[in-house]
């Protein structure tokens, strides 16, 4: 029996090796509480990086109060903006794929911190960061 949460179908010479990372929110940082806001998928043979957010208001104010909400999201969305290359990825423009990836789970000490890379196999890397943004974000 198939539990579709953990793979994605295709046959053994159809997969190829990806790497993702989870996006995590730390409000503030000398506590070190997180709650998750997206992914990264990163597939080299598919020259593939691309990045799903979602932000659960409700749980960050939880942890605090005072969070720039309209930071956090402005944040999320730039991760995404250098996922997708073009003009709109900024100094990251010109770079490849994977030199997009690397930047983006560099570690930080800022409110958006990329969490450990994990690897896995896949067939299609943009569902992929569909199934992984439902399965560890949502």
């Amino acid at each position: 029996m198939s539990d579709d949460r953990h793979f994605i179908k295709g046959g053994p010479g159809d997969r190829e090796v990806f790497e993702y990372a989870v996006l995590r929110v730390v409000p503030r940082v000398e506590r070190g509480e997180c709650i998750n806001a997206g992914v990264l998928v990163y597939c080299r043979a598919r020259a593939y990086v691309g990045a799903r957010t979602h932000l659960d208001e409700a749980r960050l104010l939880a942890l605090d109060p005072d969070a720039d909400l309209p930071g956090v999201r402005a944040a999320l969305d730039a991760v995404q903006r250098v996922c997708s290359g073009g003009a709109t990825a900024g100094q990251a423009a010109p770079d490849d794929a994977g030199r997009r990836f690397r930047w983006l789970i560099a570690p930080r000490s800022t409110i958006v911190q990329p969490g450990p890379v994990h690897t896995g196999l896949t067939t299609d890397p943009a569902a992929e960061t569909d199934r992984l943004l439902g399965l560890l974000v949502r």
